[in-house]
């Protein structure tokens, strides 16, 4: 598919940065604009060096919001909607602004873009916690879903909207569901740069119930390469899973960082379970392979590098932590969507 321009929404989060600095080196001359609310899991500095790229342009932005996608629509090619709010923990505390964001922004963008035929694709980011836990085998991409936390479940609203509007509208959407992501520039909340962070500092590692959840890991780059491959391969109305066949226990993954990090083990400690965890994801990802893509990198090789990274980032993730913001560009580009 020939892309020109590309709108990527939730481009400041961590997939989604990760993402434009792919698409960067893999289309060098391509117009990115970069939609993003700028909420708590955003940080401006995961893009910094992109500052003085003509071709970048920055718009601070809700995808609740009409008008900005109004102005936006008519100078792409191309959408991938990443944006939306993704830790677990908070949609059980507050599982409001989950609904909105997910469904209604979700459905916002699909209204909007009907009225906009230079639309090649919509390129919807989903989750492989749509389908809830599996005991033994894994999900096909027509198996039920059945999610288990608020999250999850503004999830899938959103991943069945996206379809829906192909379906009932003709709409050129294709949906990516990918397993747990880990690497780079991961927002600290989150398990392996929370368990990391804190381990070297020297403070606890707190795990959920008996540590035997598991998750298949995929780092963020092979998941890039994956939706890339979507962008140019990938069949209109399909969705698509993307593992990497690298099902570990938490248990086993919190071992793992303080033995690299050379700390003991007793800095691990069990914490009362979250409400609702799934006990296993896994999903069957042999209809992506099929288009030519597989995860390059092993586990232990991701997680030595992702480790080592937060080692070199103290100064990123220490701002994070102390819940500091950094100062929001003070232009807009605004010039650029009038």
């Amino acid at each position: 598919m020939n892309i020109n321009s590309i709108l990527i929404t939730g481009g400041y989060g961590f997939i989604g940065s990760n993402f434009i600095r792919f698409l960067r080196k893999k289309l060098p001359d391509i117009k990115i604009y970069n939609l993003d609310k700028l909420t708590y899991a955003a940080n401006i500095e995961n893009l910094k060096d992109f500052e003085e790229d003509k071709n970048y342009i920055f718009v601070r932005g809700d995808i609740k919001d009409k008008s900005i996608l109004e102005i936006l629509y008519p100078k792409v090619d191309a959408i991938v909607h990443f944006a939306a709010e993704t830790h677990v923990d908070r949609s059980i505390i507050a599982p409001g602004e989950f609904i909105m964001t997910e469904v209604y922004g979700t459905f916002n963008m699909l209204e909007t873009m009907k009225n906009f035929k230079n639309i090649k694709l919509f390129l919807h980011i989903s989750t492989d916690e749509i389908y809830g836990s599996i005991e033994k085998g894994s999900f096909k991409e027509n198996s039920p879903l059945n999610p288990s936390s608020p999250y999850s479940a503004s999830k899938t609203g959103a991943d069945r909207l996206a379809y829906s509007y192909f379906k009932t509208f003709g709409l050129p959407v294709i949906i990516a569901r990918p397993s747990n992501n880990y690497g780079p520039y991961q927002h600290v909340e989150k398990f392996i740069p929370l368990f990391i962070t804190n381990a070297l500092d020297n403070k606890e590692l707190p795990l959920y119930g008996k540590g035997e959840n598991v998750r298949d890991w995929l780092y963020v780059i092979d998941n890039c390469e994956a939706l890339f491959l979507l962008l140019e391969k990938g069949k209109i109305g399909e969705a698509y899973n993307i593992g990497a066949k690298n099902e570990v226990k938490n248990i086993e993954i919190a071992k793992k960082i303080v033995n690299i990090l050379g700390k003991d083990e007793s800095l691990i400690k069990f914490v009362e379970d979250r409400k609702g965890h799934d006990l296993r994801y896994s999903v069957d990802w042999t209809k992506i392979k099929k288009l030519g893509w597989q995860p390059k990198k092993s586990f232990d090789e991701g997680l030595k590098e992702t480790v080592e990274w937060y080692k070199n980032h103290r100064h990123w993730w220490e701002k994070v932590k102390r819940g500091e913001f950094s100062n929001f560009y003070k232009k807009y580009y605004k010039s650029e969507i009038q």
